[in-house]
């Protein structure tokens, strides 16, 4: 597998991938929180998502913040970055219906 010529579009592209099933809601924050200049909420709002992804058995909290909480993190973080584009990657040729727009 070659590297792409512009990572930074290549992960855009993966991000927005993932992101394509995120309620429109939640979407505008997300969208928010990855403007560059946001670095410190991004960075604490993917932190709280992740450590309320892992206390998805009480009522309220989910699974669905774990991923969300890394891609936030992503942004931020190269070593998570190369991961969860590899994931996407893998994900999208496995299962590409999980990452294809809902109708």
């Amino acid at each position: 597998m070659s590297e792409p010529s512009d990572p930074k579009g290549e992960h855009e592209r993966l991000m927005n991938m993932a992101l394509g099933r995120v309620p429109q809601r939640l979407r505008g924050a997300i969208d928010w929180l990855r403007v560059p200049s946001r670095r410190p909420a991004r960075i604490l709002a993917g932190f709280l998502l992740i450590v309320g992804g892992l206390l998805s058995f009480l009522p309220i909290l989910g699974l669905w913040m774990l991923p969300l909480g890394l891609i936030l993190l992503a942004e931020d973080v190269a070593p998570i970055r190369r991961v969860l584009d590899r994931v996407i990657i893998h994900i999208s040729r496995r299962h590409p219906e999980w990452l294809a727009p809902p109708r």
